[in-house]
């Protein structure tokens, strides 16, 4: 029976029963897109990325694509993390090809990681029936096209207090949902929802951070941030603006290594 080899990391976990999973799966060659969202579907994970060595690519060293249980995604930043763990071996850093971010890089940094994200702005944009069916007293909202919204609310309880009526928000499509302020323990805090793409909520997301940081950064008047993701996971990031780049920092733990049956 064919099989695919299977590791299961929390990324972005600095403890046990934290961060977010992320399956990773290398692939010789890439398999249809069918079979890759199958896979992903089975797995059942906010994320499962697959990879393929690139030898060609003076640029990186594998290509790397991300999917939840019921699409593919242009950026993932936890299951990058996950796959720089499972597959930097013994080398310093690891460069992914992906087909919409660019490069993206994972690099040691101590126990943990630092994982190259692109900076990406957003622009003061009215979002009433989204901040709706997010809930709460939306102080600003804020949009990239893409399908990346920010609301922004008054401080860290009121985002623990978020409710979203995710029936209602469902219907929106793939849209990359994230609500902030300024944190508590922490200079930031967010929880992150993208209910059209088969995740409710998702537990610690590295994405959503390349877009909060700039936002923060200016209002801040800071490049390095602490964030806290208010999942029921919960997970911890360090997040720095560096010109046209986020870098995000975070540990890794392996927690399920095996073969996938076809």
């Amino acid at each position: 029976m064919p099989s695919l080899p299977f590791t299961q990391v929390d990324a972005f976990a600095d403890e046990p029963f934290t961060g977010n999973p992320a399956a990773v799966m290398p692939l010789d060659q890439w398999l249809d897109d069918a079979t890759l969202q199958a896979i992903a579907a089975e797995n059942n994970l906010s994320e499962t990325a697959f990879t393929i060595p690139t030898p060609d690519d003076p640029d990186a060293d594998y290509a790397l694509r991300w999917f939840t249980p019921t699409v593919e995604v242009k950026l993932c930043g936890h299951a990058t993390l996950a796959s720089g763990h499972v597959l930097i071996g013994d080398r310093d850093a690891i460069r992914f090809r992906t087909r919409h971010a660019g490069v993206l890089t994972v690099v040691r940094a101590g126990a943990g990681y630092e994982l190259s994200l692109p900076a990406w702005e957003t622009q003061a944009k009215p979002l009433p029936d989204l901040a709706a069916g997010m809930g709460g007293d939306v102080l600003e909202t804020r949009w990239r096209d893409g399908g990346y919204a920010i609301f922004v609310y008054r401080d860290a309880a009121a985002i623990r207090a978020l409710t979203p009526d995710f029936a209602a928000l469902r219907p929106a499509g793939d849209l990359l949902l994230m609500a902030t302020a300024p944190g508590d323990d922490s200079d930031i805090i967010s929880r992150v929802f993208v209910p059209g793409g088969g995740v409710d909520e998702d537990p610690v997301t590295g994405s959503a951070h390349g877009l909060l940081t700039p936002y923060w950064a200016a209002r801040l008047g800071k490049t390095a941030i602490s964030a806290v993701q208010a999942s029921a996971r919960g997970g911890r990031l360090g997040c720095t603006l560096a010109g046209d780049r986020v870098i995000l920092t975070g540990g890794c733990r392996t927690v399920i290594e095996g073969r996938f049956l076809l």
